[in-house]
């Protein structure tokens, strides 16, 4: 990962963008990537994405039932982590360091394998059982890499989104206006000094890679 630069005029060693995880430079390019990656930073998609699709799927009763899985798939793990940048233990929301990652993703996996449950046994629509799924399979992929290596979660988290919204909207127009975005994406975190141009590769084949097998699995 690109060192920061620190703040002109700021304590030593005070990285650029302290408190954001962003750095300071204030390019249209940089400014396009700070807006891009906070707008599809992944607690958002992975707490819009359920109540979207439980809503195609199932109407409103579904859109309820996402809404469950938003709860504890995102709210949760956003939660520990704003709580942990309150307190000085994150650098920001975005967790841009590697070795911060650790405990605010074991509490993802936990939230979603409590939401993976709770769908299944109160009978929820199979769909959304296979979203919640899919996030599952991206974890537990991920979170081992980013032990060692830090794979982009925003790509990863991001194409998924796109070939589960594939499932539910007219393919090939939504992969043709998705794969854009998440080349977007890649680029603003690329951009931003957070990930090698490998990590978000890295990244979006294994959200895409997890969220197909897990539709295929599942047989829908």
């Amino acid at each position: 990962m690109a060192e920061q630069e620190a703040v002109p005029g700021s304590p030593a060693g005070t990285p650029a963008g302290s408190g954001t995880g962003l750095p300071a430079d204030s390019s249209v390019g940089t400014r396009v990537a700070r807006w891009v990656t906070g707008l599809f930073a992944p607690q958002a998609l992975v707490i819009v994405l359920p109540p979207l699709i439980g809503l195609m799927t199932g109407g409103w009763p579904g859109a309820g039932w996402g809404l469950v899985a938003s709860a504890l798939c995102g709210g949760v793990p956003a939660g520990v982590i704003m709580a942990g940048v309150r307190a000085g233990r994150l650098d920001s929301h975005h967790l841009v360091r590697r070795e911060s990652r650790t405990r605010p993703l074991l509490v993802a996996m936990v939230a979603v394998i409590a939401a993976l449950v709770l769908l299944a046994v109160l009978d929820a629509p199979r769909l959304l059982v296979a979203t919640v799924t899919a996030m599952l399979a991206a974890l537990a992929l991920t979170v081992p890499i980013t032990l060692r290596w830090k794979i982009s979660f925003h790509a990863a988290v991001s194409a998924g989104t796109v070939v589960l919204l594939a499932h539910v909207l007219p393919a090939v127009p939504t992969l043709a206006a998705g794969a854009p975005v998440v080349a977007l994406i890649c680029w603003a975190r690329v951009r931003l000094g957070h990930h090698t141009r490998a990590q978000v590769a890295a990244g979006a084949v294994s959200g895409a890679g997890s969220a197909w097998a897990t539709l295929a699995a599942f047989g829908i």
